[in-house]
């Protein structure tokens, strides 16, 4: 009886928030979470996000050059065709390119997934994969550069048309190929983690998820990039 009523005597401490900056300060510093998200993807998403911001700025920037300006668009179609066999086929080279690019996506997907089940041997080797690709990738892009570079187009100057053609192709596509080849080497380096078993030790393999996130930005952009400039 005795301790039935010393039970009922203990008084439960309530939490109460402190007002003004100091409450603030007292709940910023005990580290709360109101999603459970991992720091690293959320620091990928806002960079993803600022890089979204770019990629749009040099679209709408080269939208706006194309419909303005009084001098002919080369056509290009046939400014990266190729001639295989004696047959002149306009845009292949792009074609394979973004095959590649869609098929990465792919393996990265796999690649994440087998991370989730914690298959270190088969998350490591879908990662390679994708890497490859996005070597095959800048290869055939440092290809296309040469081909146009060869037949005289500059970031200054086009002698197929209008001037600007040359610096649009030049910044768009070289500024999304610095993205792919940061992309390879960022999958290059996680993967040999995977295979080493550094996030088995760490207990997760979020980063996967994370360099997957930023892989399948670097495909959707040239998705963007196919429709407007190669397309358009």
């Amino acid at each position: 009886m005795l301790v039935a009523e010393t039970a009922l005597k203990v008084e439960h401490p309530t939490s109460t928030l402190e007002g003004g900056l100091r409450g603030v300060t007292a709940d910023w510093s005990q580290d709360k979470q109101a999603y459970p998200v991992p720091w690293g993807k959320v620091m990928m998403w806002i960079f993803l996000l600022s890089d979204t911001f770019v990629f749009s700025c040099f679209l709408t920037s080269y939208m706006n050059v194309r419909m303005s300006t009084t001098e002919p668009w080369p056509n290009t179609s046939e400014v990266f065709a190729l001639t295989v066999g004696g047959a002149h086929i306009p845009l292949l080279l792009i074609a394979i390119m973004t095959m590649i690019l869609i098929t990465s996506s792919g393996t990265m997907a796999m690649a994440v997934n087998m991370g989730y089940r914690r298959d270190r041997k088969r998350t490591a080797a879908l990662m390679f994969a994708t890497a490859a690709l996005g070597v095959s990738f800048v290869g055939m892009q440092a290809f296309e550069w040469t081909k146009l570079i060869e037949e005289g187009v500059r970031p200054w100057g086009n002698p197929m048309g209008a001037p600007q053609f040359g610096s649009s192709f030049f910044m768009i596509t070289g500024f999304h190929g610095l993205h792919v080849t940061g992309g390879v080497i960022y999958l290059t380096v996680v993967a040999m983690r995977v295979l080493n078993g550094f996030y088995d030790r760490k207990g997760t393999y979020e980063t996967v998820e994370v360099a997957g996130l930023y892989w399948h930005f670097v495909d959707l952009v040239w998705v963007f990039i196919f429709a407007f400039f190669y397309l358009w």
